[in-house]
């Protein structure tokens, strides 16, 4: 991560702030990249007073829900071959299992798994595709997704800005102090949610989950 905020402390504010969206957003689609790194590195360099927090936060979040609606247009049109086809490209993370607790996340859970999946690796990278594919009702994956982008977003960028304002003011001689607790309050700032989530999907089901049936787009 330090590595990434240091490249990226190296280009203009604009350039920083299209990255985060665009970074966000193809992972948002459905595809593998390190969009949570690239948010905290962003935030981090708001705090140093290189860029903007509250363009980073927006870069982020416009990102997101763009991302997110698009996966959801291309899952809906490609359907479960899809979901097939990027789990033979990216094993690691969206081979069978990966699919299947997601699936089931979906099933228990509705679009609050949108919102939670926000703040998981996983649902974050296939929420939009795996609701399209689920024949999600639009209008509530829009409102989910919108939420969790927001909060996500604003959230996370807001924290480790304030803890990283706070920690270069009463840490000065010691940087990289003040480093590691802007990090460690990043990472604190989502872990109720990421717990939350994660017991979720690790809860017995008491009964076979029923499929999501297809709804109609609002």
């Amino acid at each position: 991560m330090v590595d990434v905020q240091h490249w990226l402390s190296a280009l203009p504010p604009v350039a920083v702030y299209l990255i985060v969206a665009g970074v966000i957003g193809v992972e948002s689609m459905g595809v593998p990249l390190p969009g949570e790194i690239v948010l905290v590195s962003s935030a981090l360099l708001a705090a140093a007073g290189v860029v903007e927090p509250e363009w980073v936060a927006c870069a982020a979040a416009f990102g997101a829900i763009v991302g997110d609606s698009i996966g959801y247009a291309v899952g809906r049109r490609g359907g479960r071959p899809l979901l097939a086809r990027l789990g033979r490209r990216f094993p690691r993370h969206l081979g069978p299992a990966q699919l299947a607790r997601a699936e089931q996340s979906f099933a228990r859970h509705g679009v609050w798994a949108v919102f939670f999946g926000r703040f998981v690796a996983l649902l974050r990278i296939l929420a939009g595709p795996l609701a399209g594919a689920l024949h999600v009702p639009y209008r509530r994956f829009l409102v989910a997704n919108a939420a969790g982008g927001l909060v996500w977003a604003f959230g996370t960028t807001y924290l480790l800005y304030t803890v990283g304002r706070a920690a270069e003011h009463w840490l000065k001689d010691i940087s990289w102090a003040g480093l590691v607790l802007a990090v460690l309050a990043g990472l604190g700032s989502t872990w109720w949610l990421r717990r939350r989530a994660r017991q979720l999907d690790q809860e017995p089901a008491s009964e076979p989950a029923e499929p999501v049936r297809a709804g109609r787009d609002g």
